[in-house]
């Protein structure tokens, strides 16, 4: 199987805007943001989506969550932000590697989507 583009990004064989990497993850900002501010917080390790997760993909899971609030606090994002995860083709997947999108500084609407 071919590697996402996120694998890609990983592997360093695409260029992206890095906000912030670690062992577990990479952030990135988004190249078609719906906000002034879109990341995506993306697992190095391949999870296809969270319904392909198991027990065992728990911490980094819980990993992603917390780097979003790190990443949150270092941009002055206060105000608020949305975290949002898509799940299949009626969710808008476009990329078959799990991410958490977070998206602020515009005013969110409810419900969403």
């Amino acid at each position: 199987m071919p590697k996402t583009i996120f694998q890609r990004i990983i592997d360093q064989e695409i260029p992206a805007k890095i906000e912030h990497e670690d062992d577990q993850c990479i952030v990135i900002h988004d190249v078609q943001p719906q906000a002034p501010v879109h990341l995506l917080i993306i697992p190095k390790r391949l999870i296809a989506r969270v319904a392909a997760t198991t027990p065992a993909d728990e911490p980094v899971l819980g990993h992603l969550l917390a780097v979003a609030g790190v990443v949150a606090k270092k941009l002055n994002l206060g105000e608020g932000f949305r975290l949002v995860i898509n799940n299949g083709p009626h969710a808008c997947e476009t990329v078959p590697h799990l991410h958490v999108h977070l998206l602020a500084k515009r005013q969110m609407t409810w419900p969403p989507g």
